[in-house]
């Protein structure tokens, strides 16, 4: 369908539809739009009901119980009364349906985490700033707990809390008003725009276990006056990793033989390294005339993320110490004929394949493995290896084994600016309104991972390699329309150009190289993170165009009515046009009802389409390390285990309801909500499958040289569909000098259709069950005098499955499975004067840590659930220094 057939489309549809309520509306009085006042909140209230909003309407900011749609309210003094400076972890604690955990060993997903909101992937929620489309992360999230393996969301990490006036949640699917990706929800951050004053915070921080110290410096100033502003907040800080870990039992065991060159602990599970954590925003305005105005916003960060990866023995790793994958043998590598001349070795093979000439790549390795004997290898056969300049074995790099070390150099920047007026109005308030703006936004990774090997290289492998780089890029141009028709109907419209890019850079030649030894059994490309191939390297567009309108009507006094349709063309998928209805009725003076039905859309993104990726992950199974790879649906292994020729990915499509009340008495608010989700050609990673020697040659063939190395490989599927519904219930209430507030959300998944050849039991249950389906809050804030007051808040998680963890023992009922917790955070703020306060407090106060992992110490070391959803590193206590001006 062409873009003018969608266009007129959408006009027709959006014109019977205003026509249809156009008959009940009265015809010549006008009725004011009726209002909501805002009582005086507490400082430390976290969840507002009453707030004014902007998403999820273009018409007039309202308050949450006015708005069609369920909206959280989360304040920038919400943000300030918690410990540490992660925004995405600081959204937890306040939004219920928000999940994040700590991503230990988890490639990419350790620098960039993956967020679900109402228990979808990450790129099922739109992010705004200002209200304005914030650009994707370039991670792809290859591990990302299951639920979240093969997403690419918004990264939320580059934004300071304290650049922030509020953030808006809207728990309602928004595809019709936003555009793709707003299937889960929308989340608008809506930054300060002070133009004087300032503060100032100090926050460090450390575990009760005495590690992971934390620190952050941040600060706000506003610049200029009411005619021209500018908003400038930064924020600097680091962490330090924490361990949570128990010495595994084959490392034991080599320390016990004699080994004494094993670490303790041989494999880390804690939080990450974060190193030089820079954070800018500016927010900024301007009055050019009286009925226009300049805008913008813009920000830079950057940081240094680094994690560990699982632990190489030295008597099993498979491809590097060993030639079975089994105690038994140590490898040994026969270098005769190359020692003098293993650099020029692809030079000397090149020549002879042009020339075409045998290439003989090795000295036949007749050279005898070195048997091991209780946990030992046989000390004179080693020692005669070592003293041989023709052999070789990794034992004389790595005595003790070794655990590589992963992480990324990140950096996010974006750039928005627009101008906004008014056609006839004598203020920027009144009648029509427009709005054209323009908008960057890049995010770049640049990989690296060191104390690793490329085994086929042999000793004179790095142990340092540059993996190469992800790198995403977003170009956004809006114009937009508003128009109050009366009182009683709004009129808004728009267009929008979009313009996504996925780049992929090459690795240092030696991260993906096949080198001379791979014949002899030693794996090729960086050990733990391939490098990026020729192949895999490239650079990946797709535009879009799209128009929308929207309508809000008052037929009668007490009820909202809010239309919106969309038409949007993409330029590799075709085109689709989507719908929204909501309304809020006024029963009574203290009780409304609300409701939405609305249709939904989400693109693959061009890093979906395009991507290869190798990681190493253990196989419980066999015991040893394995390498999976992720290739691109359309390429030709993908056709043997589908049977299909064409197997490209198509967008989702989803259908949105929501149901609910709210009520106001006695300034008591509360609010519940009912959601039902249908997603179809739900886009995902499927399952594994073995790659045979065939696909393996195929791969090779067309450049992907790390194929050699794959035992498995997983791509994307669009085959499956999914329900996820729940409830959200909001209560916020006065109490004596303070106020309570309580949150609760229940959503549950499930998986209602797909292909058993692509979606296997074990990726369905990650679909349904990774997440706590129940998740709760109850905060009060309580001010003791007028200077000193007292928060504390109670968050209960129920079960949840660690899919990870399950696979260490599968046969065993019940592995996997964890139980629910309830932890506790405390927090003492006492002003001193003049803008100075001191603060104290501590999160998970009463040290609860998730249930231990019974098979931790026979697999890979980590003594609790690796996706705990409130983490596994105990009490935190922080104290914070601030400073308002």
């Amino acid at each position: 369908m062409k873009v003018t057939v969608i266009l007129k489309t959408t006009l027709i549809a959006m014109s019977i539809a205003l026509a249809v309520c156009m008959v009940y509306l009265p015809g010549a009085v006008a009725q004011e739009e009726s209002t909501e006042e805002t009582d005086a909140a507490s400082e430390e209230e976290a969840v507002e009901l009453e707030s004014v909003v902007v998403v999820g309407t273009r018409a007039k900011p309202r308050s949450v119980l006015d708005s069609a749609v369920p909206i959280d309210i989360v304040s920038n003094e919400a943000f300030e009364k918690q410990g540490g400076a992660d925004l995405p972890d600081l959204l937890r604690t306040l939004v219920p349906s928000y999940n994040v955990n700590t991503q230990p060993i988890s490639d990419a997903s350790t620098v960039v985490r993956p967020a679900n909101l109402r228990g979808l992937a990450p790129d099922h929620t739109l992010v705004l700033v200002n209200s304005k489309r914030r650009h994707r992360a370039a991670v792809i999230h290859w591990l990302g707990n299951g639920l979240s393996d093969g997403s690419q969301g918004p990264d939320l990490a580059p934004i300071p809390a304290i650049a922030l006036q509020q953030v808006e949640v809207l728990r309602d699917g928004a595809s019709a008003q936003y555009g793709s990706d707003a299937i889960a929800g929308v989340m608008n951050f809506r930054l300060k725009d002070n133009y004087e004053g300032g503060s100032i915070e100090f926050k460090p921080g450390i575990y009760q276990y005495g590690d992971g110290r934390q620190f952050a410096l941040a600060g706000n100033i506003g610049l200029g006056g009411p005619n021209a502003w500018t908003s400038l907040s930064v924020e600097y800080g680091g962490a330090d990793p924490t361990i949570r870990s128990v010495q595994r039992n084959d490392a034991i065991r080599l320390i016990n033989a004699g080994n004494f060159s094993v670490k303790d602990p041989a494999q880390i599970w804690g939080q990450p390294i974060i190193e030089n954590d820079v954070k800018l925003f500016a927010n900024y305005g301007a009055t050019i005339t009286d009925t226009i105005e300049f805008y913008g916003h813009a920000n830079y960060a950057s940081k240094r993320v680094e994690g560990g990866f699982y632990f190489r023995n030295p008597n099993t790793r498979n491809g590097v110490f060993s030639p079975t994958g089994r105690d038994d043998t140590l490898l040994v590598g026969d270098l005769r004929g190359l020692t003098d001349e293993m650099a020029d070795w692809e030079a000397r093979k090149a020549a002879a394949e042009a020339a075409g000439e045998e290439f003989t790549e090795l000295s036949p390795h007749d050279a005898d493995d070195i048997p091991i004997v209780d946990d030992l290898p046989d000390p004179e056969k080693l020692q005669a290896v070592k003293n041989d300049p023709n052999l070789f074995n990794f034992q004389e790099m790595f005595p003790g084994g070794f655990t590589p070390r992963f992480g990324a150099y990140m950096w996010d920047s974006s750039v928005i600016v627009g101008v906004k007026g008014t056609a006839f109005g004598d203020t920027l308030d009144n009648d029509l309104t427009w709005d054209l703006s323009g908008s960057f936004g890049r995010n770049h990774a640049d990989f690296f991972i060191f104390n690793t090997v490329n085994a086929s290289l042999g000793p004179d492998t790095p142990t340092y390699f540059d993996p190469g780089d992800y790198i995403q890029t977003d170009y956004n141009l809006n114009f937009d329309v508003t128009y109050p028709l009366s009182d009683m109907v709004f009129l808004a419209s728009g267009l929008e150009y979009r313009d996504e890019g996925f780049e992929i850079i090459e690795g240092e030649r030696e991260s993906h190289q096949i080198g001379p030894l791979a014949a002899q059994g030693f794996t090729a490309a960086s050990n733990g993170f391939s490098g990026f191939s020729p192949v895999a390297a490239g650079k990946w567009y797709r535009s879009n165009v799209a128009m929308y309108l929207e309508s809000e009507i008052r037929p009668i006094d007490p009820l909202l009515i809010a239309l919106a349709v969309r038409g949007e063309q993409f330029e590799i998928f075709g085109s689709t046009l989507n719908y929204k209805a909501a309304a809020n009725y006024k029963v009574t003076e203290t009780m409304r009802l609300r409701g939405s039905y609305s249709t939904g859309f989400r693109a693959p993104t061009p890093g979906q389409q395009n991507t290869f990726n190798i990681t190493t992950e253990y196989d419980f199974a066999k015991g040893d390390l394995v390498n999976k790879g992720t290739i691109p649906s359309t390429n030709p292994a993908v056709d043997v285990v589908t049977g299909k020729e064409d197997n490209s990915l198509d967008p989702e499509t989803s259908n949105n309801f929501t149901g609910g009340f709210t009520v106001d008495i006695l300034g008591v608010n509360f609010t519940v909500d009912f959601f039902d989700i249908r997603l179809k050609n739900r886009l995902s990673v499927s399952q594994h499958f073995q790659l045979t020697d065939a696909q393996k040659a195929q791969l090779i063939s067309a450049g992907v040289t790390s194929a050699a190395n794959l035992e498995t490989f997983q791509f994307f599927i669009n085959d499956f569909s999914t329900t996820t519904n729940g409830i959200d219930f909001v209560v916020t209430a006065p109490i004596p000098n303070g106020n309570l507030i309580a949150v609760y959300n229940f959503t549950n998944t499930t998986v209602t259709d797909h292909n058993p050849d692509t979606l296997d039991d074990h990726r369905i249950r990650e679909l349904q069950e990774n997440l706590p389906a129940h998740r709760g809050s109850l905060t009060v804030a309580q001010s003791i005098t007028d200077a000193w007051g007292v928060l504390g808040r109670a968050s209960y998680f129920s079960g949840w499955f660690d899919s990870e963890d399950y696979l260490q023992n599968p046969d065993v009922e019940g592995t996997g499975e964890y139980t629910g917790r309830v932890i506790f955070d405390l927090e003492t703020t006492y002003a001193v004067g003049a803008g100075l306060t001191l603060t104290l407090g501590g999160r998970n106060i009463l040290n609860t840590y998730p249930d231990e992992n019974p098979n931790g110490a026979d697999s890979v070391g980590n003594k609790y659930g690796q996706f705990s959803p409130f983490g596994f590193d105990g009490a935190y206590w922080y104290a914070k220094v601030g400073y308002s001006f």
